[in-house]
């Protein structure tokens, strides 16, 4: 338990900083970073699958990169669903799903 908490805490953190360092990426603050945590664990879980289900043979002509925006979709659905983050573009919710990516992968690496 004290596990998942330290690793929720260290995801918050982390998305906040690339808030700060990403263009385009504009969030309220640290407790709004933690509800955007929750906010993508919640899409990821429920909206995700749904989305890679219905877009299964797009991923499959395009190797996978499909995927990428099935990121992004879910990047700009959370900016929809909370005042507190706005992604300007495309582009830019494409680096901050990257980013958060690679943030994630790092934070698993450490806590695992």
């Amino acid at each position: 338990m004290l596990g998942f908490i330290l690793k929720f805490i260290l995801t918050a953190v982390l998305v906040y900083g690339l808030s700060m360092v990403l263009p385009g990426v504009v969030l309220g603050g640290v407790g709004s970073a933690a509800i955007l945590v929750i906010v993508l664990g919640i899409l990821n879980a429920i909206v995700k699958p749904i989305l890679q289900i219905l877009g299964f043979p797009i991923t499959v002509l395009t190797l996978g990169l499909f995927l990428l925006v099935i990121n992004v979709i879910i990047v700009k659905l959370a900016d929809f669903l909370m005042s507190s983050f706005d992604v300007h573009g495309f582009l830019n919710a494409l680096l901050f799903s990257i980013a958060l990516s690679v943030v994630n992968a790092v934070v698993d690496l450490v806590m695992d």
